[in-house]
């Protein structure tokens, strides 16, 4: 394997992993407010997938221009969700909520089939086969936007639980509800918040997973289940860990894919998951329990 070998599988693999680790802060934000895994995530990711690919196709909107109208809309889906589904059941447990999120997936992945077909559908824009040639690397410019769209989401959603005052009433309901709502923080307020954040970051992933390759209906549970890994490499309720686990897993398939196959870049994946879940469940880039990082 030569330094040019190496330096594109690590690029490749980096800027792949971007689009497990966008699926996975969804993921994040709403496990660490809510304390479920929300299995629909990769299934929401799908349908705005379709939305992007029907505003391309009926009006010939630009896919990344298209962010402006599918982002706000799964915000307010989120909303909707949320207060139509997981409100009267978030208190109940986490065994309830898995339910409902299961039949959500079932139900959107059979209207995405009737709406649609089950046929594999792909955005063919000017700049699809485009690449940037850096040296003797050549880096895909829709999996470089990917990769930006995935900085640009870890940041904003950092900024907001960081700098807002919304921001900080969800953190502080994520950590002790109880507490919170001693300063006047309302429960259901902060959980709704949350799932419209998760939703309206699976529309932006949903865009980025239309301009790099096909979908198709079925493709929901798949990205699930990515996510789920990078979000436990990464720590769960974290956001740049969630990111940095998409990350890693992205370059582990990409090596393993190169010197083994892609059979068994998913079965490395999932293995280093197991391992990650038996010697460190709190994530490779969190804290360990006794404060020291290992």
């Amino acid at each position: 394997m030569t330094l040019a070998t190496l330096l594109q599988l690590l690029i490749n693999g980096v800027l792949f992993g971007t689009m497990y680790g966008i699926a996975a802060i969804g993921l994040s934000v709403i496990f660490g407010m809510m304390h479920i895994l929300f299995l629909a995530q990769g299934t929401m990711i799908v349908l705005a997938a379709y939305c992007c690919y029907w505003l391309f196709e009926l009006y010939g909107m630009n896919p990344y221009l298209s962010a402006l109208v599918i982002v706000p809309a799964f915000l307010l889906l989120g909303q909707a969700l949320y207060h139509g589904l997981f409100r009267r059941v978030s208190v109940s447990g986490v065994f309830p909520s898995l339910l409902i999120a299961f039949g959500l997936m079932s139900l959107l992945e059979n209207l995405i089939s009737v709406l649609w077909s089950p046929n594999p559908r792909a955005i063919v824009a000017d700049y699809s086969g485009y690449s940037i040639s850096l040296w003797v690397l050549h880096v895909s410019f829709t999996r470089l936007m990917a990769f930006g769209m995935a900085m640009l989401a870890a940041g904003g959603v950092t900024l907001f639980l960081k700098k807002t005052l919304l921001g900080k009433a969800v953190r502080a309901a994520s950590e002790n509800m109880e507490y919170a709502m001693l300063v006047g923080i309302t429960p259901h307020r902060a959980n709704g918040v949350a799932f419209a954040i998760g939703m309206g970051l699976a529309g932006l992933a949903g865009i980025a997973t239309a301009t790099v390759y096909p979908f198709d209906p079925n493709f929901g549970f798949i990205f699930s289940l990515k996510a789920m890994i990078a979000l436990a490499l990464g720590g769960m309720g974290s956001v740049m860990g969630a990111l940095a686990g998409g990350i890693l897993l992205g370059a582990i398939e990409s090596f393993s894919s190169y010197v083994f196959s892609s059979a068994w870049a998913d079965a490395i994946g999932y293995a280093l998951f197991l391992m990650v879940l038996m010697f460190k469940p709190e994530g490779l880039f969190s804290p360990s329990p006794n404060g020291n990082r290992k």
